[in-house]
């Protein structure tokens, strides 16, 4: 750390005194106060200790070492009493603010008496008075005694009074006033007006060193309480990437731990106690500990809750623990701090509210946050879709059971199989009818797949013992279909032949139905397909051998002539046509007629509807929303969507569902709906993460979900999403241009959040991967807004520097603009190098904004397009325009008299030509030129001739004489320039006065 060697003099103890401030909160930085106290002691300066102490005082308060704040403060306050004129006029303030500090830390500590908290607030009220300030923040003092206690009528008494005194110097900031209100509000029930208090702080209106950190925090419950899940998802990522690094936060810390709790994300409540180990054991802030140790046993009940009490967590250091063992050592912790406030107070009143705390319910089954977490944590797989399953030790009623899974099975419903196989259960040794023998053993190898094959047959046999050949050779058919799925698509079509010839002649016969035809003609159809999809896994779509297509097309087509008007009620026929249709649409896709596929795709996703089979209707919404978007339909394309997610209902699988709501987000995003796209890529990431697809697809779905929340202004929460989804993103898996983007977008929203530095290395990241691309622009725009970072870090060399590259990079590519926009940069950035000389610098800065000027003018006498030449007469107005602040800016830092008035009139010629250059582009440039004929005014005036810059103002109200009141731009020009009169006019009365 700089500042660490000896402090020599009062200056350097008080540059010292500044650095350790900028340090991370924490035990090491306390360590550097207490050393700088020793220093200042050794100056002999009563002044230098005052100030010491008071650095100490500030690093304690803000750490997990509060308890350490009184002996500084106590010393203080004695050397005040003693010599008050040994205290300058800050630390007067200093000493009387941190008074409240002292209230509020003695409250915390539960071996001060109540008697000497009491005592001191009465110090603290007769201090006030003696130094003429206002008791507000003394009664808000009180208030927070009272509401400590539980204390309620003494609470609102001291509330009122808290409000009706004047705000002055001791008043807390708006912001903190503002949490204080609206915590007690939530405290006492009224949620709603709660969150009307804290509004401002939330909005960013009211802000300082812990809000709206605190503030954030405070708002989850209440706004999960209201069922305002969307805000309060927004308010954790907001709060918690404020809080994560700050070690004295633990109570707001725990408010995020809660949160997590209460909404089904135990596994990011658990990652966020990891990161924070020391908060099991910090014990110099009991109050915070207390909430901690709180939240901590919340989160282990409710996992033990899910089955999970065995489950290894994170807890003090000092041992492995599991969520069983560190849920009762939490609890005892939690209630054993409580006791010890209440002994001191004299109440139950902490004991109550910690058990109240622990012993929450969840208010949200699942809240989806976007970030990367760990799956839900699960003790045991959710049960399959309900099926009537018999108690053991009752009689099965088999009649019933048969029936039931007959039902399903006939109506295509999606637990058919399962049904069955509780018949299978129920029936055990017992005799049952050959038909129900079959349609067991069908349904068993349906569900086994490719191993069933031979059941199949078996069934078959049942069938035929049953007396219904028709539905034999349907099994067989199903056999046949599900060995073409493995690959056998030859043998399938061979044995499919003959049971086509069987079933035609035995239908032709009345031997069998419709439905028992149908089967086999449908299996038929959907091996002819497979071999279609097969030559055109191996072959462009549209080389697909002719006959293969068209045989495929004649099986399906035979399928809807045997169907047509003889489904009626017939769910199993209806689905036949309706796959038909699907299949015809296939081939129409895989022969080149998009626009004929789409259209088959609607008819036969209407059709599954239609027959209350509106799952099967899934797959083919999604094609058809792929075929729209191909088309151009976007329309279409997210009503099918839509209707794919409607559809699909709770049959729909995890990675499908994430899948249609990933293509959702995508199109809607197209669309420019990024609030409703954001939605839905939310959905997609908690939909992979359900998946176990976290680092495929779950990542692309939260990429797209950071962009949304970016577009929307959503800096910190997109940054969390990004944060996030990046480890997982790679070249590899989903390209290195959504790498690229990602660290993009986040180097923007970390911009947009001031984290400058951190915003550089992304940047440079990016750009070190599109470094390699063949196409340069995306390279060149990440090197200038990298240096544009480095330069707000206050990295001037590497931002000169990566403003030069960008530079290179812009001329390589022909783009002016980019290039005279890193040259103006480069020349504001030479301002500011501290090093050099005053004229080293200047010389430099004016060089550079020079060679600006010079670019533009040339591309300006090479180009011939009108267009662009209108885009680069306007940049070299700006450039003229900057060239004359910059030369203001350099004169007023100047010491000699002739060189300022040298710079200013060198200013005023480079305004004056941004006005010609302005002027000459018409009212497309009217407010870039009365800008500069303003800037030219002020440096008319600075060179003291009134009557060119009333000249100047007058040129611009009469630019503005017919403007329209709407334009704001219009309404502050003419402000300005009226000022510029009024201003002028002063001038010229005191030189009359003079004279």
């Amino acid at each position: 750390m700089s500042g660490m060697d000896g402090v020599s003099d009062f200056d350097s103890l008080r540059r010292a005194m500044a650095e350790n401030s900028e340090e991370p909160e924490g035990p090491a930085r306390n360590a550097r106060a207490e050393q700088l106290l020793a220093e200042a002691e050794k100056l002999n300066i009563p002044l230098a200790v005052i100030e010491a102490l008071g650095h100490q005082l500030k690093v304690y308060n803000y750490s997990s070492e509060k308890d350490k704040m009184f002996v500084p403060f106590a010393r203080l306050l004695r050397m005040w009493d003693e010599r008050p004129e040994d205290f300058d006029v800050y630390e007067t303030h200093s000493l009387h603010w941190v008074f409240k500090w002292m209230s509020s830390g003695m409250l915390d500590q539960p071996h001060i008496p109540l008697a000497s908290v009491e005592k001191w607030l009465g110090e603290m009220e007769h201090r006030y008075r003696l130094a003429g300030h206002s008791e507000r923040a003394v009664r808000s003092a009180e208030f927070s005694v009272a509401a400590h206690v539980g204390d309620v009528p003494r609470a609102e008494r001291a509330y009122g009074a808290w409000l009706a005194a004047d705000r002055d110097s001791m008043a807390d900031c708006h912001a903190c006033e503002l949490h204080g209100q609206g915590w007690w509000q939530a405290e006492r029930g009224r949620d709603a007006e709660a969150l009307r208090l804290w509004d401002p702080v939330l909005e960013g209106e009211f802000t300082c060193a812990h809000e709206p950190h605190t503030v954030l925090a405070s708002s989850l419950a209440p706004l999960l309480r209201l069922g305002r899940v969307d805000e309060a998802r927004a308010n954790h990522l907001r709060g918690f990437r404020l809080v994560r690094t700050m070690e004295s936060m633990r109570g707001a810390y725990a408010d995020h731990v809660e949160f997590c709790a209460l909404t089904g994300n135990e596994a990011r409540g658990l990652e966020l106690l990891a990161q924070r180990p020391a908060y099991f054991t910090d014990d110099g802030h009991p109050r915070s500990k207390l909430e901690f140790m709180t939240v901590v046993a919340l989160l282990m009940d409710r996992l033990t809750e899910l089955g999970l009490g065995d489950r290894q967590v994170s807890g003090p250091a000092d041992r492995a623990w599991t969520a069983r063992e560190l849920a009762a050592h939490a609890r005892e912790e939690a209630l054993g701090l409580a006791a010890r406030f209440d002994e001191r107070n004299g109440t139950a009143h902490i004991s109550e509210r910690a058990r109240a705390r622990m012993d929450q319910r969840p208010l949200v089954e699942r809240l989806p946050l976007g970030v990367r977490t760990a799956a839900r944590p699960t003790a045991v797989p959710p049960p399959a879709t309900a099926v009537a399953e018999v108690p053991q030790d009752a009689e099965p009623d088999l009649p019933a059971l048969i029936a039931e899974a007959r039902r399903l099975s006939d109506t295509l419903q999606p637990n058919a199989i399962e049904a069955w196989a509780a018949v299978s259960r129920a029936a055990g040794d017992a005799e049952l009818a050959a038909v129900d023998r079959a349609e067991i053993t069908d349904h068993r190898a349906m569900d086994l797949g490719p191993e069933g094959i031979d059941l199949f047959e078996e069934a078959a046999e049942l069938y035929a013992e049953a007396g219904d050949p028709g539905e034999a050779l349907a099994a067989r058919a199903r056999g046949a279909y599900v060995r073409a799925l493995t690959g056998e698509v030859a043998e399938a079509r061979t044995v499919i032949a003959a049971l086509y010839d069987q079933v035609l002649a035995l239908y032709a016969e009345d031997g069998t139905g419709v439905r028992q035809t149908a089967a086999v003609l449908m299996s038929r159809a959907r091996i002819l397909m497979r071999r279609v999809h097969e030559a055109a896994a191996t072959v462009p779509e549209d080389s697909v051998p002719q006959a293969f297509a068209a045989d495929a097309e004649t099986a399906a087509r035979e399928v809807l002539a045997l169907v047509d008007g003889q489904a009626g009620d017939d769910v199993r026929l209806a689905s036949r046509a309706a796959e038909a249709q699907a299949m015809l649409a296939e081939l129409a896709a895989l022969t080149g007629d998009v626009e004929g596929a789409a259209e088959l795709f609607a008819r036969a996703s209407a059709a599954f509807v239609g027959a209350g089979l509106p799952w099967f209707a899934v797959e083919y919404e999604a094609r058809l929303a792929g075929l729209a978007h191909h088309l151009g339909d976007t329309a279409e394309a997210e009503r099918a969507l839509r209707a794919a997610l409607e559809h699909g209902g709770p049959h729909l699988e995890a990675p499908g569902r994430a899948q249609l709501h990933l293509q959702l987000a995508e199109v809607l995003g197209g669309r420019g709906l990024s609030e409703e796209a954001a939605e839905h890529a939310l959905e997609a990431a908690h939909w992979a993460d359900e998946a176990g697809e976290s680092r495929t697809l779950g990542a692309w779905a939260r990429q797209q979900l950071g962009g949304f929340l970016l577009r929307q202004g959503r800096f910190a929460e997109a940054a969390e999403v990004l944060e996030s989804a990046l480890p997982d993103l790679s070249a590899e898996t989903h390209g290195d241009g959504a790498v690229v983007q990602t660290q993009w977008w986040l180097g923007d929203c970390l911009s947009e959040l001031g984290e400058h530095h951190a915003a550089a290395e992304r940047r440079l990241q990016a750009a070190e991967i599109a470094r390699h691309w063949p196409e340069q622009h995306d390279h060149a725009t990440l090197a200038h807004l990298a240096a544009e970072s480095l330069g707000h870090a206050g990295l001037l060399a590497d931002a000169d520097q990566a403003y030069a590259r960008a530079g290179v990079l812009w001329r390589s590519l022909g783009n002016v603009h980019g290039l005279v926009r890193a040259l103006r940069a480069r020349a504001w950035l030479a301002l500011r190098v501290e090093e050099a000389e005053a004229q080293d610098r200047n010389d430099a800065a004016a060089a550079l904004m020079a060679s600006a000027v010079e670019e533009c003018a040339a591309a300006l006498d090479a180009v011939d397009d009108e267009e662009a030449r209108q885009r680069l007469t306007a940049e070299l107005g700006h450039t003229h325009r900057q060239f004359g602040d910059l030369l203001a800016r350099s004169a007023a830092e100047d010491a000699e008299d002739e060189s300022i008035q040298a710079s200013l009139e060198e200013a005023l010629s480079r305004m004056t030509r941004a006005v010609a250059v302005f002027a000459s582009l018409g009212d497309d440039a009217l407010h870039s030129r009365t800008g500069a004929e303003l800037a030219a005014g002020w440096l008319e005036a600075d060179l003291s001739r009134p009557e060119r810059a009333a000249a100047r103002a007058r040129a611009v109200l009469a630019a503005y004489d017919r403007a329209d009141e709407g334009d704001g731009a219009a309404r502050e020009r003419r402000a300005e320039a009226q000022q510029m009169l009024q201003v002028v006019q002063e001038q010229a009365d005191a030189e009359q006065d003079k004279a």
